[in-house]
């Protein structure tokens, strides 16, 4: 088998996200005029330090940040204090209201938050590369990612550190590579037991807006 599943994943269900779900409408959302953010990983989560640092940083940003609570944040956040209670969770006061967490979303609703958000921060291997799928600029939380060539791309940073580095990363402008450099790095075509005709263009993914 060869190409790359995630990709044709992404662009099949990526196209049904848009064609089933209604999650811009429930949570009253305009394409381009929120971040998503999400945050599972152990060295994240189970620091309360850390996990205070992640959440400063979040409500410090522009936009309105929501974010889909996965399980075991939660229940790191409900050790921290009271989960309803967000100013707790980050002890930054009234600036907190710009984060808004959900519950968690199903697998079209987050295909379709990604699609439409202005910027992705997370820690989750698979939402970084959907990131650049849908030529999304994404802040990865981690010290590292699987996924270097988004790095080197200009789609992706790294950001790992205090309040302020996550904010700089996230906040600094997406500075793709130049025009014309191609690298024939995720391909469709799995499901066809061939390699797919597309090539991704680092510099310029399709993006839909």
């Amino acid at each position: 088998m060869v190409g790359d599943v995630m990709y044709d994943a992404a662009l099949q269900h990526g196209a049904l996200a848009r064609q089933r779900s209604r999650i811009l409408e429930q949570l009253q959302l305009k394409p381009r005029g929120f971040a998503l953010a999400t945050l599972h990983r152990p060295y994240n989560t189970d620091d309360p330090a850390r996990l205070r640092e992640i959440l400063a940083a979040l409500a410090a940003l522009d936009l309105p940040v929501v974010f889909p609570i996965h399980p075991r944040t939660r229940d790191r956040l409900a050790e921290i204090g009271n989960p309803q209670d967000l100013q707790t969770w980050a002890g930054v006061g009234s600036k907190i209201r710009n984060l808004r967490p959900v519950e968690p979303v199903s697998y079209l609703d987050m295909l379709m938050l990604e699609q439409n958000a202005a910027l992705i921060l997370t820690d989750s291997g698979g939402v970084q590369k959907e990131a650049y799928f849908f030529a999304v600029p994404c802040v990865t939380l981690r010290p590292e990612t699987e996924w270097v060539e988004t790095v080197a791309a200009g789609w992706n940073r790294l950001a790992w550190g205090d309040v302020d580095v996550v904010v700089d990363a996230a906040r600094r402008p997406c500075r793709p590579m130049r025009l014309g450099r191609v690298r024939r790095w995720a391909r469709g075509g799995t499901n066809r037991g061939r390699a797919g005709s597309a090539w991704l263009i680092l510099s310029r993914p399709n993006r839909r807006s």
